[in-house]
């Protein structure tokens, strides 16, 4: 009966996170890219100034957590196994041009994440906790006028949390740390859990401190490791970047123990990996981007959108540039065991594959924390703020229950809710692109 569920499951998550979704998903950010006039293009250097320099707006302004700290949530929850694992997957199927599509996907999802963040911060309210609260079901009910719609989403939300926020991490924590270090799941599963509570239970303003500090740092050494693999290969550099670009436009040939590919398949990769990534398009993001300090949307939009740059064009890079510049991406391999491969060509002994574990651990446990805020809020907007303190709670026991527990069905479950997200937050961008838009040039103007 379990194997039937699970097969039923992965069909119906096979079609839910098919071609009609991701091409909608990279479709609405091509169409925003042109109703914002490639905003995420002419403002960038502004955007990561505003993230990375400034980042926060005096202390007056509405909101819970500064500029900067609700930018690391949304990294802590986006940046996961999906930019070790799934940037391996993608090139170990798709071949080398899958990493360009990855780009394609992240500059245009940078215009779909700051459409989110524009309506996210223009249609937040403060709850009877007195805390912000925003997201896509607040702008699909307040903006698009569909409650129907946003309650169908937070639904999506609140359950998804569970799987791809939460256990599914937890057990890639569990099994990294007895793969690399021999520590029975279960401790890891307690320890993990202890640590989950003792930032989830503050709430976003405890998460966002965390994150503020601990999610610069973990993304700083993993890029550190990856840009020393690359150095140490520095002389493959021009010959990777030609092998990138004419691969996405022309079939990979089967070459060790490469298959071979062709140009849709790399597409297919790349687009889908990126978007898992990325997440520009869920409606995740959006979430942390409502309990910002800002008083205009755009402002905090402009921040949000560099979370795409971030994680796709820098984080994803690096793991491909690391992994085609050692050789190793047509060995066979894929997933975690061919970025651990591609780091123990340039590091000694077995430290490749313990940094990789170590990147996977951080990686994972940063995503059950922003996570958590998502699925909370989400079920905060369904059931009200009685449900905050027992949801956190129930997060908490399912991160050891992830850890432990093979919990195949749950997982393909809460990977089906992941996918479905998007559906009615992509009507909501695309039918208050106008808003987005109008936004956008009042906010320019009173720049000038």
């Amino acid at each position: 009966m379990q194997q039937q569920l699970q097969e039923i499951l992965n069909e119906i998550s096979a079609f839910v996170w098919g071609p009609p979704l991701l091409i909608l998903l990279v479709g609405t950010g091509v169409y925003l890219t042109f109703l914002l006039r490639g905003l995420q293009f002419t403002k960038l250097f502004h955007s990561l100034w505003l993230a990375l320099v400034k980042r926060k707006e005096e202390s007056d302004e509405p909101g819970d957590i500064t500029h900067f700290q609700a930018l690391m949530t949304a990294l802590a929850a986006t940046v996961g196994t999906g930019n070790i694992a799934g940037v391996a997957a993608a090139i170990a199927v798709g071949g080398p041009g899958a990493l360009f599509w990855m780009w394609i996907t992240g500059l245009f999802g940078m215009a779909t994440k700051y459409a989110e963040a524009v309506l996210a911060v223009k249609y937040r309210e403060v709850d009877d906790l007195g805390t912000m609260s925003g997201g896509p079901m607040y702008y699909i009910t307040k903006g698009l006028k569909q409650k129907w719609l946003g309650v169908i989403f937070a639904i999506f939300a609140s359950v998804a949390a569970f799987g791809i926020g939460n256990m599914v991490q937890s057990n890639s924590v569990a099994d990294a740390v007895q793969h690399s270090f021999n520590i029975p799941v279960e401790i890891t599963g307690i320890i993990l859990a202890v640590l989950t509570a003792l930032v989830v239970l503050g709430g976003i303003k405890s998460i966002g401190r965390v994150t503020g500090i601990f999610v610069p740092i973990m993304i700083v050494f993993y890029v550190l490791a990856s840009l020393f693999v690359v150095v140490i290969h520095i002389e493959s550099i021009p010959y990777i970047f030609k092998l990138i670009i004419t691969e996405a436009f022309t079939p990979t040939a089967a070459s060790g123990g490469f298959l071979g590919a062709t140009v849709m398949l790399s597409i297919r990769m790349g687009v889908a990996r990126g978007v898992f990534s990325n997440e520009s398009g869920l409606g995740s993001a959006p979430i942390a981007a409502a309990a910002a300090q800002t008083k205009h949307p755009v402002t905090q939009a402009l921040v949000s959108m560099t979370q795409t740059f971030i994680d796709t064009i820098v984080i994803c890079s690096f793991t491909g540039f690391a992994i085609l510049v050692s050789g190793v991406w047509d060995s066979g391999l894929t997933g975690v065991p061919l970025t651990s491969n591609a780091f123990s060509t340039a590091l000694p002994g077995e430290w490749g594959g313990y940094i990789v574990s170590l990147g996977i651990i951080l990686f994972a446990y940063s995503t059950i924390l922003g996570w958590c805020y998502y699925g909370e809020k989400s079920l905060e907007f369904l059931l009200g703020s009685k449900s905050v303190v027992p949801y956190r709670m129930l997060f908490v026991i399912a991160v050891f229950l992830g850890a432990v527990a093979k919990l195949d069905v749950v997982w393909s479950f809460a990977d089906v809710m992941n996918g479905l997200m998007a559906v009615p937050n992509l009507i909501a961008l695309l039918g208050l692109g106008g808003v987005v838009a109008a936004e956008t040039r009042n906010y320019l103007k009173e720049k000038k």
